[in-house]
């Protein structure tokens, strides 16, 4: 029985100790790197801090690819493997460099030292397939050498880019940030986010070019300027969305739905509000002068002209229909918005409606609020008076009980008197 718990703890403890990462020295090195599968291979010392934090991830990675395809493998090159690091140039700890497969000319590895970092080299370099599900596309436009000039300093869109490198910390932290940052302007075609490995030796040109000096630098390219404007505000996500729709004339807000100022038109809103309070014979000659509005804006700016066009077709439906199509509208558009199937470009139309009929309903409320102000002020003018009559009656009280008792007292002592006298 004894025998049997040994070895099974003996079992376990070998199983725990399994790894797929090759361990190399001068004696075998040669067995495992530049025959016919390519291999990683990491430069360690026992005592290097950032050695130890980068094993258990290294670990994961040789897991992550089948051993008869790609080597994953390891030497203390502060130790047996000495030799090696000094003939493949290593300097400081840890070094990562890549054999490709029929060589001993190694490439080094200059990328993140996380996970998704290795993995993604690996598969690139080797073409094999690791078992670990690959992370989605990254939301964010990915810029390089080849598309910097066609996106960043496109006329017709701004573009906010962030310069980053893979090895950065705080470049890390910053991107679930600014992917969701990303995702919320999906469906603003002329409002860009992108970001850029500024280290890549074929894009440190580019970073050179804009001043590039610290990761993550970001930086906002104006649509029809060819000179970025540091970006200095906060790192939030709720910081960059106020900053792009105030340099890009957008209104997005945190969940990518546009905001409750998408679509209105200041001078629209005062027409609307004028369109309600006005008495129904008046009402057609605010709905001239909307029009007139309209004229202005087309032909110069597609964008306010279309929903300007919803604020006078409102005002005609109004005339038509009555005032209760008003709330019969808002009530349609409220329950389509909350379809969990409309395609985003809908979503913004039915968005920028119901910001519109707002503007009109603000006027009904407001006067609905005034009436009610109104019977308020009533009610309590007639509650006060109640209450100071109540006040008066209540002051009467003691007075009123003061002379009963008196009152009283008076008929009793008269009949004691009146007893007396007949004894």
């Amino acid at each position: 029985m004894k025998f049997t718990i040994s070895f099974g703890i003996f079992a376990f403890a070998a199983l725990v100790g399994a790894s797929n990462v090759v361990d190399l020295d001068t004696k075998n090195f040669e067995q495992f790197v530049g025959g016919d599968r390519p291999a990683l291979v990491e430069f360690y010392a026992p005592w290097c801090g950032h050695c130890k934090n980068l094993a258990p991830t290294y670990e994961q990675l040789a897991d992550a690819f089948p051993s008869d395809k790609v080597v994953i493998a390891k030497t203390d090159a502060d130790g047996v493997g000495r030799e090696l690091g000094t003939k493949f140039g290593v300097t400081g700890f840890p070094t990562i460099k890549w054999f490709p497969a029929g060589s001993l000319e190694p490439v080094d590895y200059a990328s993140g030292r996380d996970l998704e970092s290795l993995v993604g080299f690996v598969g690139k370099q080797s073409g094999v397939k690791s078992s670990i599900k690959p992370p989605p596309p990254p939301l964010a436009v990915e810029l390089d050498a080849s598309n910097f000039d066609d996106i960043a300093l496109n006329n017709d869109k701004d573009v906010l880019v962030a310069f980053t490198a893979p090895w950065c910390g705080h470049c890390k932290t910053l991107k679930p940030t600014y992917e969701k940052v990303a995702k919320a302007f999906l469906s603003e075609p002329n409002c860009v986010v992108a970001q850029m490995d500024a280290d890549a030796a074929p894009n440190k040109p580019i970073a050179s070019k804009y001043d590039v000096r610290s990761f993550p630098t970001i930086k906002f390219f104006p649509k029809g300027s060819k000179e970025p404007v540091a970006y200095s505000t906060g790192r939030s996500e709720q910081q960059f969305i106020d900053f792009l729709n105030e340099h890009c004339g957008t209104h997005r807000s945190i969940s990518g739905l546009l905001s409750e100022t998408a679509g209105k038109v200041l001078t629209l809103d005062t027409l609307a509000s004028s369109f309600f309070t006005a008495s129904l014979p008046e009402r057609p000659d605010v709905l001239g002068k909307a029009r007139e509005y309209l004229a202005t804006l087309t032909g110069t700016d597609t964008k306010n002209s279309t929903a300007a066009e919803y604020y006078v077709r409102a005002m005609e439906r109004v005339l038509e229909k009555g005032e209760g199509w008003l709330a019969k509208e808002q009530a349609r558009i409220a329950g389509l918005l909350a379809s969990p199937s409309l395609a985003p470009t809908k979503l913004d139309e039915l968005k920028i409606k119901a910001n519109i009929l707002s503007s009109f309903a603000a006027t009904k409320a407001s006067e609905a609020a005034d009436a009610a102000g109104d019977l308020y002020d009533q009610a309590a003018g007639a509650a006060g008076d109640l209450y100071d009559q109540a006040v008066d009656a209540a002051k009467q009280v003691p007075q009123q009980a003061k002379d009963g008792v008196d009152q009283f007292a008076d008929a009793v002592q008269g009949q004691a008197k009146k007893i007396k006298e007949e004894l």
